[in-house]
């Protein structure tokens, strides 16, 4: 019985190349890599680099093993340096993103600071919240939709999109009333909004139009 490789050699004699399939690993790994590009502005998109390396890798391996069957080589290599390279520039970009974004003199908070103790349910407003009363802080979140679309001065912060347009009526310590300070305004989308101000708490509810009142005051002269 004649060798795999003989059979072939003898086909390429004979002027034909012989079929070989693209990698499945390559093609995903180089797709991926590509898609990665939207880690540099999303954080948890980079772990579509990091698939796009690993898969770049095991499809480089594979196609050097299977020569004769595989082929995908350039696709498996550039995938998997897209991938690298995307997913340490974004790494450095959101660091540098972090380690910049708080305006001086401001404190950064989130909103898992704001949450009342689960052993204490006497005190809606926890004591570590009631400490950042008067505090200039710095918090992110995503506006909670009222029927204003622009020009908007006053509006609530929330946490995180589930609870902004999917989640029905938030926590009372999920939101933050926000009033900007002139020249300041926005309109409404669903970008995360970074803002700095001096923030009030109270442990009486704020009735505040279209939700249950809030605990959690802020006036922002920052907002990006």
């Amino acid at each position: 019985m004649r060798s795999e490789a003989a059979t072939v050699d003898s086909v390429r004699e004979e002027g034909f190349e012989p079929y070989r399939a693209i990698s499945k690993s390559a093609v995903a790994s180089f797709v991926l890599g590509l898609l990665s590009i939207l880690g540099l502005y999303a954080a948890p998109l980079l772990i579509l680099a990091i698939v796009a390396a690993i898969l770049g890798i095991a499809g480089y391996r594979s196609v050097v093993r299977y020569p004769n069957e595989l082929t995908g080589r350039t696709l498996a290599l550039g995938g998997a340096i897209l991938g690298a390279c995307l997913f340490i520039g974004g790494v450095a970009r959101h660091s540098y993103v972090y380690a910049t974004e708080v305006p001086d003199g401001y404190l950064r908070i989130s909103f898992a600071e704001l949450q009342p103790d689960k052993d204490d349910f006497r005190m809606p407003v926890p004591p570590h919240a009631l400490e950042l009363n008067g505090k200039k802080i710095f918090v992110k979140g995503y506006l909670y939709p009222d029927g204003q679309q622009y020009n908007i001065k006053r509006f609530v912060l929330v946490p995180d999109l589930g609870t902004c347009c999917f989640g029905g009526q938030p926590k009372l310590t999920d939101m933050i009333e926000v009033t900007l300070e002139e020249p300041l305004q926005t309109a409404y989308d669903m970008r995360k909004r970074k803002l700095a101000g001096e923030l009030k708490v109270d442990t009486s509810l704020k009735p505040v139009s279209g939700v249950n009142g809030v605990y959690y005051q802020l006036k922002a002269k920052h907002l990006r």
